[in-house]
């Protein structure tokens, strides 16, 4: 075995001198603040009283947590663009589609770019109403803690509708009247064309 070599003055000096110099790898943990606590919940009143829940049992989510308004209500609310006369007749039914879709049964991927190029073409054509068939879609809903729409076309369209090169076409969207497929299909009002 190795005898233990001593380390000359000046070796020590120099090692005193690197040993100032540098900061150690493991650096200690900063201090940790006190953090404000956040108010307390204000405690539910005693005479509100909570169902009690079994594990397993099904739960009804359709109205639960559904943070965005419904379609219908959606489209109620958007403001009128277009001449409100028209507008009334539309709702009422009393406008005729001078064309219409059906994107009833297409998944995703194929009713996007058939709703874009039906819409692009109506308007180069000079239409100023077309009907846009989602269906209402069936309820998909599997019980998992979150909700899922019922009718996925139905729910995607206005939403496409309201995305370029669309949005820069469609003055107005409504549901359709009964007559036309009430809540499996949308009236779209288109702008002239220039």
């Amino acid at each position: 075995m190795r005898k233990p070599r001593h380390l000359s003055p000046e070796e020590k000096a120099l090692w005193d001198a690197v040993a100032r110099r540098t900061e150690p790898l493991d650096k200690p943990a900063p201090v940790a603040r006190p953090v404000a606590k956040p108010a307390p919940k204000p405690a539910r009143p005693a005479n509100a009283r909570l169902r009690p829940f079994q594990i397993g049992e099904a739960v009804d989510h359709r109205r639960d947590h559904d943070l965005v308004a419904g379609l219908s209500e959606q489209l109620t609310r958007a403001p009128v663009a277009m001449d409100r006369k028209s507008h009334g007749k539309l709702k009422r039914g009393k406008l005729k589609p001078e064309a219409r879709i059906d994107l009833h049964g297409m998944t995703l991927a194929e009713a996007h770019p058939a709703l874009t190029s039906f819409l692009l073409d109506s308007h180069a054509k000079g239409r100023r109403l077309v009907l846009v068939i989602t269906g209402k879609g069936k309820h998909r809903d599997t019980g998992g803690p979150i909700p899922t729409h019922h009718g996925v076309l139905r729910h995607q369209v206005p939403n496409w509708l309201k995305q370029a090169p669309l949005a820069a076409i469609v003055l107005q969207v409504a549901e359709a009247h009964v007559s036309h497929g009430g809540h499996g299909a949308l009236y779209v009002y288109l702008r002239r064309h220039r």
